[in-house]
């Protein structure tokens, strides 16, 4: 049996059931908060840690939903919950990336994440990198 990483992420969706995204710095693309888990750490944990430093957001943990654990690289699995947030994210100006990466010329701290949007299902498909793009267009948000 192939032993698969683990990404732990959250989908964020407002009233208006869109989907809020991540723009990874240095990309074209758009992608959720996620990430691996630390040692002693359990998936709602990862989720959270990841949530709140890659947007700033935190939420109660009796606020998510877990939507499972699924398929999404040969060598990775992605398990996903849900935060509604309803009418109460109107603006995402406020939400700050905290995680960094050193700067692949310069070495320099780079945040993961260097901007914030919502977007529609039809808008996640053109936004995101294929694979996540077919993983989150199968999924009920």
């Amino acid at each position: 049996m192939t032993k698969h990483a683990v990404s732990c992420g959250t989908l964020v969706v407002d009233g208006d059931r869109r989907l809020l995204l991540c723009h990874v710095t240095g990309t074209a693309k758009w992608d959720i908060p996620k990430g691996m888990q630390d040692p002693g750490e359990d998936l709602l944990e990862a989720a959270m840690r990841e949530l709140r430093e890659e947007t700033s957001l935190v939420f109660a943990p009796e606020r998510f939903t877990e939507l499972g654990r699924f398929d999404y690289r040969r060598d990775k699995q992605l398990h996903l919950y849900r935060v509604d947030v309803g009418d109460t994210l109107p603006a995402l100006d406020h939400l700050v990336c905290t995680s960094y990466f050193p700067h692949h010329i310069t070495g320099k701290p780079t945040p993961e994440m260097d901007g914030f949007r919502w977007a529609t299902r039809l808008e996640v498909a053109r936004l995101c990198w294929p694979r996540m793009a077919e993983r989150l267009s199968s999924l009920d948000w």
